[in-house]
């Protein structure tokens, strides 16, 4: 087995809290088109279930969110769009000790990220976390004109970081988009267990499940293969 060279993250729900984010959002969503009703537990939940973990378009879910809530002026759907475009990158907040960990990996090893995503958003979301600078590749897929689970975009990132994609680990929450996807390019893969569910269908093993970050070091430290090589 090849010793690892890099190790690569996916952004939401894996360095950056997406749970917590769009909660924040969706707080200050509600403070500015519902102040008119005392409660609004029922309209924060559900923005928080037609939203599907992120995975729903936001031009669908705005156009759901305008025909199920109690308006009182009714907004156009350009408005909510902008707003979230506006607002959302604004509350962007890390998962705990995601900065941490990936400094300290980056003594060793090269790092990349992966994230699909409009352009505008992920990066937003990147430069208010302030981790830009962790990592010698970002690739966004709207930038690059493919998403993940397509192995181009992990075979892309291997390039850049000038190794190829059997000395690579990808950590990832979505089973799909991530395990599967960075294990049909030939990488090794540790699935962050937060929201996403694993499905039967996938065929790809990880190395590793964790259900916080800080277990990372000490994974790729002590049980790895190859591990101890680095950039």
């Amino acid at each position: 087995m090849m010793p690892i060279k890099a190790i690569l993250f996916d952004l939401d729900n894996t360095l950056l809290d997406r749970t917590r984010t769009f909660e924040r959002f969706t707080n200050g969503f509600i403070e500015t088109y519902f102040g008119h009703l005392k409660v609004t537990r029922d309209i924060f939940d559900r923005i928080i279930d037609l939203d599907q973990d992120g995975y729903k378009d936001k031009t669908e879910l705005f156009a759901e969110l305008l025909e199920e809530l109690p308006w009182k002026l009714r907004p156009e759907q350009s408005e909510l769009l902008e707003f979230y475009g506006r607002e959302y990158v604004n509350h962007a907040l890390l998962m705990e000790q995601a900065r941490e960990v990936v400094t300290g990996l980056r003594e060793k090893y090269r790092t990349g990220l992966i994230t699909n995503g409009r352009s505008a958003i992920q990066h937003g979301k990147i430069d208010r976390l302030g981790i830009r600078e962790l990592f010698d590749v970002i690739l966004v897929s709207e930038d690059e004109g493919v998403k993940k689970p397509d192995r181009i975009l992990f075979d892309r990132a291997a390039t850049r970081l000038q190794v190829t994609p059997e000395q690579c680990i990808y950590i990832g929450d979505h089973p799909v988009n991530d395990i599967g996807g960075a294990a049909n390019a030939g990488m090794r893969t540790i699935w962050f267990k937060v929201n996403q569910p694993w499905r039967d269908e996938i065929a790809a093993v990880p190395l590793h499940t964790i259900t916080h970050l800080s277990e990372l070091p000490g994974l790729l430290q002590a049980k790895t293969p190859g591990a101890s090589l680095g950039r």
